[in-house]
């Protein structure tokens, strides 16, 4: 490898460990070079009905401070993230960007995104601990602007729980003990399915139990994806699978719409955003479902995983940083941005304060039974557990599917499908020129 890459890889590492600073001023918000008179701004984002929120922007704020931004859709994902690079590479980036929390390090990595820290410090209180320190990748630089979020918690079929006499576990241990139960006295019906399809769920409960999947330590990454706190998840959820208290078909597949729709599944482990997916996987079942906070692993804790939620992020390529910083910070914080935001995107926002109001002041219609459905949901958002992303996300979840697909499927064991997706994940790390520590 050359050796100018190698420092820069080198150097990447150092700026993500906790306390570091070595990328703080790389990047960083600068607009000298930024032409004079009116800023036109291109923001590359999937939410939809963007254009949307942004004409809201751009006939208030943005007219009076003379920035026009224009919403260029774009697919999400892998491929949005992909295509950043893309452009970074030939410095034709756009100015803003919507970046899911996990793709970040990436982002940063090759110096993509600029640390806007200077522009967006004074929001910092807007947003919970464990989301805003998503955005800062553990340094004094700031990334992103928190957008959308995901805390995780538990839905159960409220009706059927009654009839089979369960109660709501509070605790993982009781989980466990209500889908035996469950099956003793319904042998035709599962608590719930574990799912191979969709590796955010396996990591937001990862991320609930404690583990840090990358971590850095000198100048180099150290990969934690088989660590005690995961591999007690991966263990927990594989016991369950080969003793066949619940079902071990993945998610989102006509099938599984139909043990929701039908009963023969009666409670999910999800996120926020799971009233919309309900409602259309399983439609007859509207005003029958309940949330409760997710079960935990010793009952005096507090604490919940995030699954999904994205950012909005400045790039290095952008000549009107601070322009974009101030554009981003209205878009995540300002009540009427938000509002729309809920409205036309469908989002659950990351800042606390639009949490109970506007669009969230009442429950989703499918939980009109429900009234503090989003007042729960609020109290859940602020025990968001932090996150600890790494440069390849997209290798890890890829390595996911593949071995705990098979190990769902053949009811085989959870902890070597880890091992795998730690292996696999540190050789590619070890591929692209990473420095890597066990």
């Amino acid at each position: 490898m050359p050796h100018t890459k190698r420092r820069r890889l080198v150097t990447t590492a150092l700026a993500v460990s906790l306390g570091a600073t070595a990328l703080a001023a790389c990047g960083s918000g600068d607009d000298s070079k930024a032409e004079s008179g009116p800023v036109s701004l291109t923001y590359w984002t999937w939410t939809p009905g963007m254009d949307k929120v942004v004409d809201l922007w751009n006939k208030g704020p943005g007219k009076k401070e003379q920035i026009t931004v224009t919403v260029k859709k774009q697919a999400s994902g892998d491929t949005l993230v992909t295509k950043i690079l893309t452009a970074h590479k030939a410095k034709k980036a756009p100015d803003l960007v919507q970046a899911e929390y996990q793709a970040l390090p990436t982002l940063v990595s090759n110096d993509a995104l600029a640390d806007v820290s200077d522009d967006v410090e004074d929001v910092k209180g807007k947003f919970a601990e464990g989301v805003w320190q998503q955005t800062t990748l553990g340094t004094d630089a700031v990334y992103a602007v928190p957008q959308d979020i995901g805390p995780m918690m538990f839905y159960y079929r409220e009706d059927l729980f009654k009839k089979y006499g369960l109660k709501v576990p509070t605790t993982w241990e009781q989980f466990a003990e209500t889908a035996r139960r469950l099956k003793e006295k319904a042998p035709d019906k599962d608590l719930t399915t574990f799912s191979a399809n969709d590796s955010g769920l396996f990591a937001g409960l990862a991320q609930q139990a404690g583990a840090k999947w990358w971590t850095t330590s000198g100048d180099k990454w150290k990969v934690g994806i088989d660590d005690a706190a995961t591999r007690k998840v991966a263990e927990f959820w594989g016991g369950l699978v080969k003793e066949g208290v619940i079902d071990n078909q993945p998610m989102y597949t006509p099938s599984w719409n139909k043990a929701l729709n039908t009963g023969r599944q009666i409670a999910w482990v999800s996120a926020v955003w799971a009233p919309g997916t309900l409602n259309t996987a399983a439609p007859d079942t509207k005003g029958k479902w309940a949330m409760a906070p997710l079960p935990q692993w010793s009952a005096d804790q507090d604490v919940t995983g995030s699954w999904g939620g994205s950012s909005t992020a400045v790039t290095t390529d952008s000549a009107h940083k601070e322009a974009a910083a101030r554009f981003a910070v209205w878009l995540n914080t300002d009540h009427d941005a938000l509002n729309a935001l809920a409205k036309e995107g469908g989002i659950y926002p990351a800042s606390t304060s639009a949490q109970l109001s506007g669009a969230f002041s009442n429950p989703p219609a499918y939980f009109s039974n429900q009234p503090d459905f989003y007042t729960k949901a609020a109290d859940i958002a602020k025990t968001t557990a932090p996150a600890s992303w790494g440069p390849n996300v997209n290798v890890a979840y890829t390595s996911f599917k593949d071995a705990f697909g098979a190990a769902a499927k053949n009811k085989s064991d959870f902890a070597a499908a880890l091992r795998k997706m730690q292996d696999d994940t540190v050789a590619d790390m070890k591929k692209q020129g990473f420095g890597v520590s066990r």
